[in-house]
């Protein structure tokens, strides 16, 4: 009897997923809850993630361990992917300015070999989101968090020429030239 349990264990190996994503951590930060017994500390964590390849996410987890608070990031974070339409692979469309709370966070598209020029947890956004060339300005409130969610609001802004085209029922050509 003890030999079919042995043998069942090794076959129940654990399936572990890889993300097709990369992960960036752009805050921990520890809150503190004041109880009848105490305090009682957890963690919060704000993670974002991407491929590099146009597609990048943002999430929060909180939970009383930090690597707990992470996992739990990243699950909430893939969860809240959004596809970022980049020309020629490298840079954005347009300009546009994205506003979380008292932050605001201004992207405009750079020439070709300009690199990314953001500071902070922008910067991590739009590295993983794969954005080569860009400029990028933090306005307001320079909360992490919030200027993080700023730079994902600017990039949901992002629209191209098919779906203007499409919009306003004309050719691409008409809107380009």
């Amino acid at each position: 009897m003890e030999k079919t349990n042995n043998k069942e264990r090794n076959n129940k190996r654990e399936f572990v997923k890889k993300s097709p994503y990369e992960e960036k951590v752009i805050s921990i930060g520890r809150v503190s809850k004041t109880t009848k017994g105490g305090r009682t500390m957890r963690f919060t964590a704000t993670v974002a993630v991407g491929d590099r390849k146009g597609r990048v996410g943002l999430g929060t987890g909180k939970a009383g361990e930090v690597p707990e608070a992470i996992s739990k990031a990243i699950k909430a974070a893939e969860k809240n992917v959004i596809k970022v339409n980049l020309v020629e692979g490298r840079t954005l469309s347009h300009e546009a300015i994205g506003v979380c709370g008292a932050a605001k966070v201004l992207v405009k598209p750079a020439k070709a070999g300009s690199g990314i020029i953001a500071g902070g947890p922008v910067r991590n956004v739009l590295e993983l989101a794969g954005v080569k060339d860009i400029v990028s300005k933090s306005l307001g409130s320079n909360t992490q968090i919030n200027t993080a969610k700023a730079a994902m609001e600017a990039l949901k802004m992002q629209r191209d020429a098919e779906h203007i085209a499409n919009l306003r029922g004309k050719k691409v050509e008409e809107i380009i030239g």
